[in-house]
């Protein structure tokens, strides 16, 4: 007589493009000695299809490209207890009424915070001394004695303002101590005590830009953070200055940046944009004071991998009993990125 698998049911809700990239086949085999992951094969996803994938599970994984578990789809998986996002941002993903279902909410925010902190001093110091125009010029045969002669600046001589102190601002802080750059910050959560702690200047928003070489942005896109880097800001940045952007492009007035590009008096480091993929007509490509990414500051090998290594982590804990390491609790998802 074949007994009846009593391991509890973990969906998979991760698009097929990513799975791969994500999980390590002894991670999920890990997660296999405590529950059943269904399906048991890759399938497409879709709206349509969320109930039936999710019908009896007790927790999911979910990821870049995973559907929104609306209410409606809530209401079809009376047994989740658990959705494990293996992305960062659950904005998108689940309804502010999921917690009043009973449903626990996990992310892999802390994975991607070391890959965007690292990506914003690459972004800082590239744009101190532009090495991607040094090769540009060269590969184009300009004079070798003409280029040695257009130096950058010394990343300690500057005065470089944050905006958030989110995890990521302040993993960013951690990096940048060494360099010896004096660190002013914009966060109004911030205690003045917390600021002295991370060795930080606090301080408004109108003087962190008028008194900032380098201003970088690390505050979550919210309706009261939505268009808050205005025209006004943008011209208090002094000649020469950048704005970097790992963020999120709405926090921007777009139209307001693209004018001050566009005069040529300060320079931006962009790794995000209101539309993305960036349309190929759109100045930003062409601009020579813009330096831009495909919205990739996250992206390195190791960090996809601990994105899902983490998240079952978390399963495993909450089949267990045992406490959540990255849960977001109701009172902070408003103001969380």
């Amino acid at each position: 007589m074949i007994s009846a698998d009593t391991r509890p049911a973990v969906a998979m809700l991760v698009d097929p493009q990513w799975r791969q990239r994500i999980f390590l086949p002894a991670s999920l085999e890990r997660l296999s000695t405590a529950a059943r992951l269904i399906p048991d094969t890759e399938v497409a996803l879709s709206e349509e299809r969320l109930p039936e994938l999710l019908n009896g599970a007790v927790a999911c994984l979910t990821g870049w490209g995973t559907p929104t578990l609306t209410d409606v789809i809530l209401e079809q998986a009376p047994s989740l207890r658990l959705v494990a996002h293996t992305a960062g941002s659950v904005h998108h993903l689940v309804p502010e009424t999921i917690f009043e279902r009973g449903v626990r909410v996990t992310h892999a925010a802390a994975a991607l915070a070391e890959g965007v902190a690292e990506f914003t001093v690459l972004q800082i110091l590239q744009s101190l001394r532009r090495l991607d125009q040094f090769e540009r010029r060269l590969r184009a045969g300009e004079p070798w004695h003409v280029l040695s002669h257009t130096p950058g600046h010394l990343l300690s001589t500057q005065t470089v303002g944050l905006v958030g102190a989110s995890r990521i601002g302040r993993d960013v802080i951690g990096l940048l101590h060494p360099f010896g750059c004096r660190l002013l910050m914009f966060d109004p959560y911030l205690t003045p005590e917390e600021a002295r702690e991370m060795g930080v200047e606090l301080c408004e928003l109108d003087d962190l830009f008028a008194s900032s070489d380098i201003v970088s942005l690390h505050a979550p896109l919210l309706p009261s953070t939505r268009g808050m880097i205005t025209s006004r800001h943008l011209a208090l940045l002094r000649d020469g200055g950048v704005l970097v952007n790992t963020a999120r492009a709405g926090l921007i007035d777009e139209d307001a940046l693209v004018r001050e590009l566009v005069s040529g008096r300060i320079n931006a480091a962009l790794d995000v944009f209101v539309q993305e993929p960036l349309p190929d007509e759109h100045p930003f490509r062409t601009l020579p004071n813009v330096l831009i990414s495909p919205h990739i500051a996250a992206m390195t090998c190791e960090t996809l991998l601990k994105q899902g290594e983490m998240m079952i982590d978390e399963i495993l804990r909450f089949l267990a009993g045992e406490p959540l390491l990255y849960e977001i609790h109701s009172e902070k998802l408003a103001i969380m990125a």
